[in-house]
């Protein structure tokens, strides 16, 4: 994959009470809950993968970053740069942004909410165009519940005029998304803010500061991609049932960081083998070692035995229908 952005990084928001989740929160964080045969949090992890980023940070609960830090790691076997921030009291996605402020070190952030579940053949293709855009970015999809979640309001135009945080009338059934495509100003703003009635700063009070500056830009969700909110019970049981389905049909890359990072080229299929096999005999793990396997096959296709740095280059793919094959998907 081409090199899309030099200063940007990810950020994965996984802290909060989950009480929507309640009780199957009481005892763990609810982005570590499965969602078929993988956790919640490699969800939005992946997403920032298929991005194209490499440098991403984790920010979690004092309690719940050392299940984090096990799950996860530093990044290095899927070729990722991992950082770990402890968000000490859930106090808004926006507050989040001054605590990475250090990591940022004047790039410009993406973040992605870590029970948001993005789902789709033509994911990858997606979100690379939207990164290739300049300037602040919220994807917005069209909803049967929007009071549940941040609203857009447009005029009579359909031009995109306000932002709503859960309102009791919702101007309109287009929520906003949790991908978040940001400048690097957007942990100072993030500062200015102050606190909603629900003791949060909300990310909708920054999206507006950028849609009254008309710097914000609006991407509606494609047909064919769906998004689901997994923090309530209902969200979780239809992404766990539409992964799985597409499990079925041969698709396995949606949350998978091991076959994102392979087809991307940031690790090789020898690699990939030996996650696998780490994993085995899970079906998780079988699927990584049927993959790498039939790529093995494939000898000339394979990638580079080293796993370069972030910000380093992969090498170019030299035979893109042998890994279509193997995995029986067209590539990310």
């Amino acid at each position: 994959m081409a090199r899309l952005h030099q200063h940007r990084k990810g950020i994965v928001l996984a802290g909060g009470r989950g009480t929507r989740l309640g009780p199957l929160t009481r005892a763990v964080n609810k982005h570590l809950l499965p969602i078929h045969d993988r956790p919640m949090i490699h969800f939005p992890l992946a997403c920032l993968m298929m991005a194209g980023l490499r440098e991403i940070a984790v920010i979690s609960t004092p309690e719940e970053t050392p299940r984090m830090r096990r799950l996860l790691g530093d990044g290095r076997r899927w070729g990722l740069r991992i950082t770990h921030l402890v968000q000490p009291q859930p106090d808004g996605i926006a507050r989040a942004l001054i605590l990475a402020e250090d990591f940022l070190d004047g790039a410009a952030p993406t973040l992605a909410l870590g029970d948001n579940v993005f789902l789709g053949r033509k994911l990858g293709p997606f979100l690379r165009t939207v990164m290739r855009g300049s300037g602040p970015c919220a994807i917005v999809a069209e909803t049967d519940d929007p009071s549940a979640c941040g609203v857009l309001a447009l005029d009579g135009s359909g031009k995109p005029v306000g932002m709503v945080e859960k309102p009791a009338t919702p101007p309109s059934n287009l929520a906003v998304t949790g991908f978040y495509r940001l400048d690097p100003d957007a942990p100072d703003l993030a500062r200015s803010l102050v606190p909603s009635p629900r003791g949060e700063v909300e990310i909708t009070d920054l999206l507006e500061i950028y849609l009254q500056e008309q710097r914000l830009g609006v991407v509606r969700l494609p047909r064919g991609i769906s998004w689901f909110d997994a923090g309530t019970p209902e969200g979780l049981f239809s992404a766990t049932c539409a992964v799985r389905e597409l499990a079925a049909q041969g698709i396995s890359f949606h949350g998978c960081p091991e076959e994102i990072a392979w087809r991307n080229g940031w690790i090789p299929a020898a690699a990939l083998a030996r996650l696998g096999r780490a994993l085995a005999p899970s079906t998780y793990g079988r699927r990584l070692v049927t993959l790498a396997d039939a790529a093995l096959d494939h000898r000339s296709c394979d990638q580079p035995s080293a796993i370069p740095l972030p910000g380093t280059p992969p090498a170019p793919r030299r035979s893109p229908a042998a890994f279509r094959h193997a995995a029986n998907v067209p590539p990310l």
